[in-house]
């Protein structure tokens, strides 16, 4: 069951990065966070009321609205990211967020093996090499680098709140609508502020009601990757759920590609592997 979750993880999650990635190459990065988290969140109320889920009510879901009030950040920072450089660099740099659970541990008491220190190395280089010399083909803008490991840290740290935030299915339903409504509130908030100081709110020409079904697609797709990670890892090993849903790299890299015919320089692609390797490490160490 662990690894069938987890591997559903990789999946959604890649598939969401993709389409996020994608979206905000045509629309503000805000905006894709406000429309897509508002659309998860309407659903996720909608299964909360069906659930019963009120009933989870506790002092737990103060780590759900810890986690929305940090998703935003690393979601804007990630699609950002992601419409700036090739997604198959700028997603694989992005599973460095497995650091922060790492780390976490640390503080707790764990101490890092030597495969773990192995990990750090590999994927400090990966992320030098990913950035690639600025000469041809498709460099990752030194601001693409910065955002994506802003939005790892992120990630990271919404992954180890959610995990605290519910101990059962239904409660699991409450934490991510809860997650997901201060999500809107806070992207809404930061992109009134933005559309003050002149950003724009829409892209041009408008929303169009036929891209609704993309920006649902993002929003319940990352929602649902959150909840199979959650259900992985409460009925299995950490290590083994966090390894796999690590993958979902290879997703949006392998869709950049078919989609988007996305080329990159051997020595960014190396990086972005090594990257990819020094998280494993960590995750498995």
């Amino acid at each position: 069951m662990t690894a069938l979750f987890a591997l559903a993880t990789s999946l959604l999650w890649g598939l969401a990065d993709f389409g996020g990635g994608l979206l905000t190459r045509r629309a503000p990065a805000l905006t894709v966070v406000v429309v897509s988290q508002s659309i998860a969140a309407a659903v996720l109320g909608a299964v909360v009321v069906a659930t019963g889920g009120w009933s989870e009510a506790g002092p737990r879901l103060w780590f759900a609205v810890a986690a929305g009030l940090v998703g935003p950040v690393a979601l804007f920072s990630f699609y950002k990211a992601l419409a700036l450089g090739p997604m198959g660099v700028v997603s694989p740099l992005a599973t460095l967020s497995v650091a922060v659970p790492v780390s976490v541990g640390l503080v707790l008491g764990e101490r890092p093996g030597l495969v773990q220190v192995a990990g750090i190395a590999v994927a400090v280089i990966g992320v030098v090499l990913a950035g690639g010399p600025q000469l041809r083909g498709a460099p990752v803008q030194r601001q693409a680098v910065l955002l994506t490991l802003v939005a790892a840290l992120g990630f990271g740290t919404v992954f180890v709140l959610i995990t605290e935030a519910s101990t059962t299915v239904t409660g699991l339903f409450l934490a991510l609508f809860v997650q997901r409504v201060t999500n809107v509130v806070t992207g809404g908030a930061a992109l009134y502020a933005a559309v003050r100081r002149g950003a724009p709110a829409l892209p041009e020409g408008g929303l169009a009601w036929s891209a609704l079904p993309a920006y649902g697609f993002v929003g319940l797709a990352d929602v649902a990757a959150n909840g199979t990670y959650a259900v992985a890892a409460q009925h299995g090993p950490v290590t083994v759920a966090a390894v796999l849903a690590s993958l979902y790299p290879v997703v949006t890299a392998l869709a950049a590609r078919g989609f988007l015919r996305e080329r990159l320089r051997a020595v960014q692609a190396a990086g972005a592997g090594l990257a990819l390797v020094g998280t494993l490490l960590l995750a498995t160490g």
